[in-house]
């Protein structure tokens, strides 16, 4: 299951969210049930709970520090690419890492990601040498301009954030897929159960990426596990080969032509 990103090998393509869990101690919990090594944070939503000098930020990553995993600081909030090009700067300042996950949101309704801010952050961000993991929607060629940019990840959503409504579009998710064999492919977004993971994983996506849908279950550290074993089920199931789908039956056990013994 071991894979390569930005230059870092991973164990696990879970990568959790870590907003709206009912105490630290589910958090901490739940990620070592995911098995996770990779954690999302919302830059903004953590000063908002502080003083405004960064305290509250640091608390949290004192919260998730012991239990190893790498952090991804996001924008999220951000409506502009200034605003997120300045946050950026500032969580790369806060938790020491040149990764951040970028979110310029367009729509206020489907929380969209705006695709010309996006690409005018990303491209900025790059060049001061940030490892940039857009939050985008499944359009290919917004895909190729961050590409363009110099974005070696892609985040491409599979239904709007929160919605539970895991992969709207599969087909678009498939020509992603087809068109950008050497790009890592993480679905973000709108996963509702461990099914839609097993959906993207088998679509042959890289690695998921959620949180209400954990954060938000009856039972936030077992969901984690069952999305684990969901992510490493799909996986595994599209290295193996799926089988193609036929407008037929096919028999298992061919008997025309051949011989019954009575």
């Amino acid at each position: 299951m071991a894979f390569h990103i930005a230059g870092i090998e991973l164990d696990s393509r879970f990568f959790l969210g870590t907003a709206q869990y009912p105490s630290p101690e589910v958090l901490q919990l739940a990620i070592k049930a995911s098995g996770a090594q990779v954690v999302t944070v919302g830059l903004k939503r953590q000063l908002a709970q502080g003083d405004g000098t960064g305290s509250a930020a640091n608390d949290f990553y004192s919260i998730i520090r012991d239990t190893g995993v790498r952090l991804l600081p996001n924008t999220a909030g951000c409506r502009a690419a200034r605003e997120a090009v300045t946050l950026a700067h500032m969580a790369r300042e806060l938790f020491d890492t040149p990764w951040i996950k970028l979110e310029v949101v367009g729509d206020e309704y489907t929380l969209q990601p705006d695709p010309f801010e996006l690409v005018k952050a990303a491209t900025e961000l790059v060049r001061a040498g940030f490892e940039v993991f857009p939050y985008c929607t499944d359009d290919l060629v917004t895909c190729q301009r961050l590409l363009d940019a110099g974005c070696r990840i892609l985040m491409p959503w599979g239904a709007p954030i929160g919605s539970g409504q895991g992969l709207l579009n599969p087909h678009a998710l498939r020509t992603l897929r087809a068109r950008l064999p050497g790009v890592p492919l993480i679905i973000d977004a709108g996963i509702g159960s461990p099914r839609d993971a097993v959906q993207a994983m088998e679509l042959g996506f890289d690695a998921v990426l959620l949180n209400s849908a954990v954060a938000q279950a009856h039972a936030p550290v077992q969901m984690a596990h069952a999305f684990k074993l969901g992510i490493e089920a799909g996986r595994l199931a599209f290295e193996a080969g799926i089988m193609a789908q036929q407008a037929m039956a096919v028999p298992t056990t061919p008997v025309t032509g051949r011989p019954f013994v009575l």
